[in-house]
């Protein structure tokens, strides 16, 4: 029998917004550790999430954020986001609007290019390789390794310039994908980010 006491089970459940009984069966397959117990439930969650990701996200706000470096002086920088879910009742709820602000916070800090992977053009992607691979050889990386080399250095290409790969500002433990995951979740729905749009005072890429 696992050892863990009631205030163990209602803390799992307040860190991960899982039911009585699933932390509880979580803390007791994981012997009750509860990092392994929340590994678990995030990967129950996660199962639930990707078949909720099946569905279609209609619904959903713009949420419009303002930045100030200085409360003296007017914003310099704005996002606006499309955050998408299923219903209205969800969409109307102050999880969901606190989720679109940390998304557009974290999106005029990140300044990501693109939303997905899939987006990033395959010109890019070739560019890219090719200037990775060139740096390989020229340092003197063996010809075997280039190729590996170089598939690291697009994750890194990726975890920099794609929304959804990127570590949350907020906790860089968690990517932006595992915290859509995490809200498909605790909110029961498929939700989804669609469109954004980042503007900085005399930025000339403005987005």
């Amino acid at each position: 029998m696992a050892d863990f006491s009631a205030r163990d089970v209602k803390a799992l459940r307040d860190a991960t917004g899982a039911g009585m009984m699933d932390a509880k069966k979580a803390l007791e397959e994981a012997g009750g550790d509860s990092d392994a117990a929340k590994r678990i439930l995030r990967e129950k969650g996660l199962a639930d999430s990707a078949k909720r990701a099946g569905r279609q996200a209609s619904e959903g706000i713009v949420y419009s954020y303002s930045h100030k470096p200085d409360p003296n002086y007017p914003p310099k920088l704005a996002v606006l986001v499309e955050l998408n879910c299923e219903t209205d009742f969800v969409a109307k709820t102050e999880q969901f609007e606190r989720l679109a602000k940390d998304v557009a916070m974290h999106i005029s800090f990140a300044d990501p290019t693109w939303s997905m992977r899939d987006e990033v053009p395959r010109a890019v992607i070739d560019e890219e390789s090719a200037i990775y691979a060139k740096q390989a050889k020229d340092s003197g990386k063996p010809e075997q390794v280039i190729d590996k080399i170089v598939t690291g250095k697009l994750e890194s290409f990726y975890k920099t310039n794609v929304l959804m790969d990127q570590e949350w500002i907020q906790d860089k433990s968690k990517s932006i994908a595992a915290l859509i995951d995490d809200a498909r979740a605790s909110m029961g729905e498929n939700v989804s980010i669609g469109r954004f749009c980042r503007i900085r005072v005399g930025d000339a890429k403005g987005g």
